[in-house]
């Protein structure tokens, strides 16, 4: 529960049109000046599917609108599978497109593609061409920056995951991203993950929209939104350590305690707004208000699709076809194939486990270093899969992936790559320690950088040469220097490391996931 307010996320499974759900839903977009856009769909496409994009199996739409509270927001789950798609069409459409609803997203042009080829190709409708009024939270990020910073910022690249560490403080998972999401019913750590995706655009603007308040150009003659006033359903969840722990931290077992997904907990603000809202057919949404208005012509853009982007892109490249077209694999392609792995002796490897992490198991890397294994991640941020391949074979190392279409390469050997098939990271840890028969002791946890891979020099140091190292590089705080501690600094990267709390708890973590004590 939220420490300030007592108010839980309201989350809200929309899986029928005869739902009080859906009605709930309406009756929220109707009274909606601010939504944020979210869509899930199963990774991997079958081959004999009506479309060449995968299927949207879930929408998820934010609603924020102003109630007896203040602002207040409910967190929708649309199930794509379970309803008509026709029966929603004309409500999505004239949603997109009103100009009295700012929509919020994260790159969702490319969710709007599969969104538009879904209703087409498994609602018989037409698909969706545009959405605007619109913006997008990677140009919200860049805004602030350069605020911030005080100077032009370069188009930004960054995860939604890292914009809400920076910009709302917290670690926002993205570990079920790639989970099959067209099984039913979905897990209540799946609910809790497709709500918060969407929520966070909505806290992310209410920051945006504060800022540019109190910059005092744009708008006149109005008082910013009090911090305290702001809708705090998705921050009150971080805030709670334990909920920190059970959602961000994958510690998810525990989920239902936060996640509402019944008609039973919808708000009294909400049925105050449906006696002030149309009871039409048809929506009729409340005008935009003068100060969100101004933010929209300012700042606003539009989404919107030619028929070149509803048809799958060919490579440009003479003589090669779309990978779309170009393999069907055997399924036995996609796992790991026993044999010797590079680091073996008689492929002239030390004998010690090595792995590389790509972009989609770079969690895991932390794990693995963590309880001693040397696990590298790829020299650039965006590496395409031929430097993937390259750096596993010149450092004789095992590619850890969770991308299916890497293991198509003819450059790879079957014992150089592996795909993980677990999505959380203890249960990935565990998968790649019984795949290769690692051995794991309690004397090797914490002995590597989690920062960068590297060991640590073989002498603990002293608190005064720790102090000593540190100068100009890290801050240690003053309330070890009274403890005794040993110190350990890692050889390449020089970061510290001392035996405080957060070790002690760490090497038992690890113990109780890698069961050193059965």
């Amino acid at each position: 529960m939220d420490p300030q307010n007592g108010r839980a996320l309201k989350i809200h499974i929309v899986s029928s049109i005869d739902s009080p759900e859906f009605g709930q839903l309406t009756q929220a977009l109707t009274c909606s000046k601010l939504i944020g856009l979210d869509a899930e769909w199963k990774p991997l496409r079958t081959p004999n599917q009506p479309s060449p994009f995968p299927r949207v199996s879930l929408l998820q739409i934010a609603c924020q609108f102003d109630s007896d509270e203040g602002n207040d927001s409910l967190v929708f789950l649309l199930d794509l599978l379970s309803i008509p798609l026709s029966s929603v069409w004309d409500l999505l459409r004239d949603v997109f497109v009103s100009p009295d609803v700012l929509k919020l997203g994260f790159r969702f042009k490319q969710d709007l593609v599969y969104l538009s080829t879904t209703f087409c190709s498994y609602g018989g409708v037409s698909g969706f061409d545009r959405i605007e009024p619109f913006i997008d939270i990677t140009s919200i990020y860049t805004h602030l920056q350069h605020k911030q910073n005080g100077r032009k910022m370069h188009k930004q690249t960054k995860s939604l995951a890292a914009i809400c560490s920076e910009v709302l403080g917290f670690s926002l998972s993205k570990e079920l991203q790639c989970s099959d999401w067209s099984c039913r019913p979905l897990t209540e750590e799946q609910i809790a993950y497709a709500a918060m995706d969407a929520h966070c655009l909505l806290e992310i603007f209410n920051i945006f929209y504060s800022k540019v308040l109190k910059e005092g150009d744009l708008l006149k003659n109005v008082s910013a939104v009090p911090s305290s006033e702001m809708n705090t359903g998705l921050k009150m969840i971080l805030e709670n350590q334990d909920m920190h722990e059970k959602i961000l931290r994958i510690k998810i077992s525990e989920a239902s305690n936060i996640v509402r997904a019944t008609a039973s907990d919808f708000p009294q603000s909400i049925a105050t707004l449906r006696e002030n809202c149309s009871t039409s057919s048809s929506i009729n949404f409340r005008p935009m208000d003068e100060d969100l208005l101004k933010i929209v012509r300012k700042y606003g853009e539009k989404i919107i699709l030619k028929d070149s982007d509803k048809k799958p892109r060919t490579s440009k490249r003479k003589g090669k076809r779309s990978s779309t077209l170009k393999v069907v694999c055997n399924e036995k392609q996609l796992v790991y194939v026993e044999g010797l792995p590079p680091w073996d002796l008689s492929f002239g490897g030390d004998g010690c486990p090595k792995f590389l992490c790509d972009v989609m198991v770079e969690g895991l890397a932390k794990h693995l270093r963590c309880v001693g294994i040397d696990a590298a991640v790829p020299f650039s941020k965006k590496p395409d899969s031929r430097e993937l391949i390259d750096q596993a074979c010149k450092e004789k190392r095992v590619l850890l992936t969770r991308d299916a279409k890497l293991l198509r390469h003819e450059h790879l050997l079957s014992n150089q790559i592996y795909r993980v098939k677990s999505l959380l990271k203890n249960e990935q840890l565990l998968e790649v320690i019984e795949t290769f028969n690692l051995k794991i002791s309690e004397d090797q946890l914490m002995s590597r950088c989690t920062k960068c891979n590297g060991r640590f020099i073989q002498k603990p140091l002293t608190t005064e040469e720790a102090v000593q190292a540190a100068k100009g590089f890290q801050r240690i705080p003053n309330c070890l220097f009274d403890k005794n501690l040993e110190f350990w600094q890692c050889m390449d990267c020089h970061q510290l490391y001392w035996e405080g709390t957060q070790y002690h708890n760490a090497v038992q973590k690890f113990i109780d996931v890698c069961k050193l004590n059965d």
